[in-house]
């Protein structure tokens, strides 16, 4: 049903226009009114297609500027909004940046919030990615899965996201190990043994001393990635 655009033109009233559209839905047959109702099912049970986006088309779309003024990531194809940063999501990752800087000295470089790229059509941006030093050989490339030791995320609004669908995004291209902090609950979880798009091992810490699979032999304090004590 069109309502005349004459009627619109000639400054018919929004009153006057719910009227007459409610006397022409009174004169529709119930034959017309059920054919109607059976084509909106059909729009409503239709599958959504979803646009898949390759890491070249999200790269030319940086270059081009598209992206300047959103915070995103791309995830299996899909670009991705990424939450705000509250104050103890950006505090705690800062400090523990810090502290595994520290720690590990010149045998990593320590990256926060800085993308990786992924074969999988993924480029996210975890909080902190501990990754070869590889120098100016990142002008041509962020970190792929064979150049990182392992990831951190903080986590509070994202935390589905980072448990469930990054988890899977890491483990399916072979990501040694992964950690999530749940900011909530003042905890580290441990993913480790990365087997067909998962991860075997899963282990969670609320403290005491933890060893990353890349350096068995440096001490992590559990306390100083989860809440800087």
């Amino acid at each position: 049903m069109r309502f005349p655009q004459s009627k619109i033109q000639n400054g018919i009233t929004f009153t006057e226009l719910v009227s007459e559209l409610i006397a022409e839905v009174k004169q529709l047959s119930c034959e017309s009114i059920r054919a109607i109702a059976l084509h909106a099912n059909d729009i409503n049970t239709m599958s959504l297609v979803i646009t898949k986006w390759t890491i070249d088309e999200y790269h030319r779309m940086i270059e081009a500027g598209i992206l300047d003024d959103r915070r995103v990531e791309l995830l299996k194809g899909e670009i991705v909004d990424m939450p705000p940063e509250g104050e103890p999501h950006a505090y705690f990752s800062s400090e523990a940046g810090e502290y595994l800087s520290r720690l590990l000295g010149d045998r990593v470089m320590i990256r926060s919030s800085k993308p990786i790229t992924l074969p999988n059509n993924s480029e996210p941006e975890p909080d902190i990615a501990i990754v070869q030093r590889l120098g100016r050989e990142y002008l041509e490339h962020h970190p792929y899965p064979e150049n990182i030791f392992w990831l951190i995320e903080y986590s509070d609004s994202s935390l589905e996201k980072d448990l469930e669908i990054k988890t899977k995004i890491y483990a399916e291209v072979g990501i040694p190990e992964y950690w999530v902090v749940n900011l909530k609950r003042r905890q580290l979880v441990v993913f480790r043994e990365p087997q067909d798009g998962e991860y075997a091992s899963k282990s969670t810490l609320s403290g005491g001393i933890v060893y990353s699979l890349a350096f068995p032999d440096v001490a992590i304090s559990v306390n100083k990635i989860i809440s800087n004590d």
